[in-house]
């Protein structure tokens, strides 16, 4: 019993311990011509599952929900958002 009361102490300490989640920077919207993103703002509200017949002629990064993604900035790369139910929420250049 005298082991476990300092773990007894130590766990309030322990459980404030929880990471948040970063939230992920949103390129500047006066960007999005540098990788074509301003013509496709209509995709904005479709399903993700448009994107699968549609050619690129650039590098595309389909970014689901949840998914973790490299912080690498590339303003020629062409970033899809996807939401909770694959629906299409941001296009953005990145």
């Amino acid at each position: 019993m005298k082991r476990a009361f300092p773990l007894l102490l130590c766990a309030p300490l322990l459980a404030a311990c929880v990471m948040e989640p970063t939230p992920v920077p949103v390129p500047p919207s006066d960007n999005l011509a540098s990788c074509g993103a301003d013509d496709l703002q209509y995709l904005v509200g479709r399903p993700g599952v448009v994107l699968d017949g549609m050619r690129f002629s650039q590098e595309v990064r389909v970014i689901q929900y949840g998914m973790a993604v490299t912080m690498d900035y590339n303003p020629y790369r062409l970033n899809f958002w996807l939401d909770r139910r694959d629906v299409i929420e941001r296009v953005v250049c990145g």
